[in-house]
């Protein structure tokens, strides 16, 4: 049976611009949604439907499928169902396939599972269901008031009687609809035009887990809750290809100290440049880079024995390039900062990594924190996660190496 998620992703989002890209734990919501689809038993084709290159770019290095949504289904009126029976279409007419159950999976929950994904589409595949979607019990009073200014308006209970206000295990039980994942039978999807028909099942998830990312404040929730809600999750050597590095903050206490004469210099941790140099003999490639023209920084390079690029206004074209010219895939870069300049490279790596020391900000947009600060041997301890405690994890490289054909070292 072919079950396809379909994952809307447009590029055009008003209430959060880039909202689709927004890292949250690190990871963009695009991938987070993908990697849920992927991972879910049941579901046996994942395709993210989009107007905006950046996003597909994304999908595909999740391991998603992608088709291009016209423009006509692209705006702000458009609705999810007009994006899912055209994905529908375009897939089927792509791979020659035809759906027998579909999935809308949403970018906009950040919490959503594997499992979320199963139990929606189990419950059409297994469960006899004509439709389904996530839910979240919920035992609140509801209020709604009459349409006059709230200061002169009688408000009255939606759930529950003003004068009867019975015990939450007396009171029915309730769901909110969460956003998160819908399945359909596809044949009853196309004739009925929308997601809510037949005999629907209720799938209820934790509700913890529940949040729509609508607006700034929103994702700015989501970030805080992520380290809370999902376990720490380490980069390991086979995650990756190369490991960029800024500079001051990162492998210096962000302190600088100017004698009389206007000489600048720095501390730096010698824990960090052991790190470095077992990081260099694994075969990893290396890049310093930095927004300092300070020559401290290509000083500490040229002993490090690590290319560096220094003076950069836009490190995030600048890491693009670099990519570009080694034959990097920008998803498979570690890359370690500490300050609000380097979070445009956050959203280009598939590693973004702060130090303890980082700004909040920074800290929030992190797939992984060091528990070291920055001059404190926070280098020295990610290149432990890497290599291993004692640096000396060296797995040959052969040609079987999934990623060797691309990315030669």
């Amino acid at each position: 049976m072919t079950v396809l998620a379909v994952i809307p992703a447009r590029g055009g989002s008003k209430g959060v611009p880039a909202k689709n890209l927004a890292p949250v734990g690190g990871v963009p919501l695009v991938v987070r949604a993908a990697r849920a689809g992927l991972a879910a038993r049941r579901v046996t084709d994942v395709v993210v439907s989009t107007d905006d290159a950046a996003i597909a770019d994304a999908a595909r290095s999740a391991g998603a499928e992608v088709v291009l949504r016209p423009a006509a289904i692209a705006g702000d009126t458009a609705t999810s169902e007009a994006a899912v029976l055209h994905a529908m279409d375009a897939y089927g007419a792509m791979r020659g396939v035809e759906a027998e159950v579909v999935l809308l999976v949403q970018c906009t929950s950040p919490f959503i599972t594997a499992e979320d994904v199963d139990g929606v589409a189990g419950a059409v595949t297994d469960g006899g269901a004509d439709s389904a979607h996530t839910v979240a019990p919920t035992h609140g009073f509801l209020w709604r008031r009459e349409d006059a200014p709230a200061d002169t308006a009688d408000a009255y209970g939606v759930n529950h009687d003003k004068s009867n206000r019975p015990r939450r295990q007396d009171r029915p039980q309730e769901f909110l609809e969460t956003g998160a994942a819908y399945a359909m039978r596809a044949d009853g999807f196309r004739a009925a035009g929308h997601r809510f028909f037949g005999r629907t099942a209720l799938v209820p998830t934790d509700p913890a887990r529940v949040l729509e990312i609508d607006d700034p404040h929103d994702l700015a929730r989501a970030r805080a809750l992520a380290p809370l809600l999902e376990p720490a999750v380490l980069p390991s050597y086979e995650d990756v290809d190369a490991v960029v590095l800024d500079f001051d903050g990162t492998q210096t206490d962000d302190r600088v100290m100017v004698d009389s004469d206007g000489r600048e210099t720095v501390a730096v941790h010698r824990g960090d440049g052991l790190g470095i140099a077992a990081l260099r003999r694994s075969g990893l490639k290396l890049l310093i880079l930095s927004t300092e023209r300070n020559p401290v920084v290509a000083a500490r390079a040229r002993k490090l024995r690590v290319p560096v690029l220094h003076g950069i206004d836009r490190k995030d074209l600048a890491l693009k390039q670099w990519c570009d010219e080694h034959g990097v895939a920008p998803e498979r870069v570690l890359y370690a900062g500490n300050d609000v300049n380097d979070l445009p490279c956050f959203g280009l790596v598939g590693w973004p990594v702060a130090v303890a020391s980082a700004h909040d900000a920074v800290r929030a947009q992190a797939r992984a924190v060091t528990g070291a600060r920055g001059g404190e041997g926070a280098i020295r301890e990610i290149a432990g996660w890497l290599l291993g405690p004692g640096l000396d994890h060296t797995p040959a490289r052969t040609a079987d190496h999934p990623h060797d054909a691309q990315h030669t070292r």
